[in-house]
């Protein structure tokens, strides 16, 4: 993640931006970010609450349940809002946005801009627009279905502080399965070179 805060950069993407009459409106202290492919758009695992607007690139949404099972919420590119729940409520601790390809978001902060934002209601208009999508999407999906093995990787890369997996039993637990189970799984995936042992009971994705 690189954050910009070249003001002509600035400009030029707010200029080209489907949004700019609305952003101009607003007067924030806009900046722009970039991630790499793969890397975390937004996790449980980041306090910092970010209004950002996809200008170049794209994302993908997922739910993840405690037990490593992932629903795909959604995906989006260019114009695709990201944080625009986190406005109006208390962030999730379920919901990972992933970048699908390099990226770069027009961004401001949602706690140092709250107040302006709920103001504006050309821009309330806008999020209650991209709300309303979001919602008919979520109707219509289906959990993924995956494999024991499959939600093990899952759940040490969503649920895992660091990607570390701390207590075969707390996790086997929290994945429906047997202790035995998941340290069969944990052994077979270092040997393949996919997690590393730590440390007793412990062990990180590589």
């Amino acid at each position: 993640m690189k954050r910009i805060y070249d003001k002509e950069k600035i400009t030029e993407y707010l200029a080209k931006s489907k949004y700019h009459s609305v952003l101009d409106s607003l007067d924030l202290d806009f900046y722009l970010i970039t991630y790499e492919k793969g890397e975390f758009v937004s996790s449980p695992f980041e306090n910092e609450l970010l209004f950002q607007i996809v200008e170049q690139g794209s994302v993908n949404i997922y739910f993840i349940r405690d037990d490593g099972t992932r629903y795909s919420l959604s995906s989006g590119t260019a114009d695709y809002f990201l944080g625009d729940m986190d406005i109006f409520y208390p962030k999730s601790n379920n919901i990972y946005v992933e970048a699908a390809q390099a990226l770069t978001c027009i961004t401001c902060s949602i706690e140092k801009h709250r107040e302006l934002l709920l103001s504006n209601n050309r821009f309330l208009q806008l999020i209650c627009s991209s709300l309303s999508a979001k919602i008919g999407t979520i109707t219509t999906i289906d959990a993924a279905p995956s494999s024991l093995s499959e939600r093990v990787m899952s759940y040490m890369k969503y649920k895992c502080k660091d990607k570390t997996l701390k207590g075969i039993e707390q996790a086997a637990f929290h994945l429906h399965c047997s202790a035995r189970q998941l340290q069969r799984i944990l052994t077979q995936k270092e040997d393949a070179g996919l997690v590393r042992k730590l440390g007793k009971g412990t062990y990180k994705l590589s």
